[in-house]
């Protein structure tokens, strides 16, 4: 069975190239002494970065720039500019989400390219480089999984609506104690921890979860914007914490109100959970938009 053509064909193509070959130039440093180093954000918290993370992004957004010329660009190892604030389509690119999954060598890392048209996300490719697992969709064409030696699969999430026999996508790290105190209101008993904002949305849409929240709001826009419409199009549905749509080409990259990933089965009950935890954690949602 093979995915319908899109308007959004070249755009399609050509984030599939460069995902596959950013892929490969990945790779090539798994095995190797690694130089790593510590970037700082906005808000001064470190994260490392490796010769990969820098190899990955520049092989991404120049064939970007040759292939659309005209686009914006917001990738994670590149300078940001106002430039992209004035484009309608700007591509979203984490070259390698899951750097400390790259540095562990545990397989939890993958190459993101989303665009986002009038800050909306429209097309996404997630490509887990070890697995040779690729995740894609771009809006009203479905959501697809590409497997080595298999034709696409079209995906689609689970129908589980009770929450509290929902499976929880959880992050390797950066878990917090009240992380635990969501997981217990929510009745949830099952998870699977893994690293990478792409690969936990990729349990979702494989059935293997149905549940995903990040209260942090360290996110940026290149972590969510390629997983959202993979999301949507399985049936799937990803918010910030508070219910409100994700936003995209905004000043501020950093999703502050979090999110919420999810089958969609039961999502605005999920949302009705989280509101009083969120208020005894002191977590008022944050205009982010323009």
């Amino acid at each position: 069975m093979k995915a319908k053509t899109d308007v959004y064909g070249r755009e399609l193509a050509t984030a599939l190239r460069l995902a596959r070959e950013a892929g490969a130039a990945i790779l090539q440093y798994y095995d190797s002494p690694l130089q790593i180093e510590r970037k700082v954000d906005a808000d001064e918290n470190t994260e490392p970065v490796t010769q990969a993370d820098r190899a990955a992004n520049e092989l991404i957004v120049q064939g970007l720039k040759r292939e659309f010329p005209d686009d914006g660009i917001l990738a994670e190892e590149s300078i940001d500019t106002e430039r992209r604030l004035t484009k309608r389509r700007v591509w979203m690119v984490d070259p390698l989400d899951g750097t400390n999954g790259f540095i562990a060598r545990d397989g939890d890392f993958a190459v993101q390219i989303g665009l986002a048209v009038e800050g909306q996300s429209v097309l996404g490719v997630v490509y887990q480089p070890l697995p040779d697992v690729l995740y894609r969709a771009t809006t009203g064409a479905g959501a697809w999984i590409e497997r080595a030696g298999f034709e696409p699969e079209r995906a689609y999430v689970s129908a589980e609506n009770r929450v509290e026999r929902m499976r929880l996508a959880a992050s390797r790290t950066h878990r917090s104690p009240r992380m635990d105190v969501v997981v217990r209101a929510l009745g949830l008993e099952e998870e699977v921890r893994r690293g990478s904002v792409g690969v936990k949305v990729g349990l979702i849409i494989e059935q293997q979860c149905d549940v995903y929240v990040h209260l942090s709001p360290r996110t940026k826009q290149w972590d969510t914007c390629a997983p959202e419409v993979i999301l949507s199009e399985a049936g799937g549905r990803m918010t910030d914490l508070f219910g409100e749509p994700l936003g995209y080409n905004n000043v501020d990259v950093q999703n502050r109100n979090g999110l919420v990933a999810s089958n969609g089965a039961a999502h605005t009950s999920i949302i009705k959970k989280l509101s009083p935890l969120l208020k005894e954690f002191g977590r008022m949602r944050i205009d982010v938009g323009g």
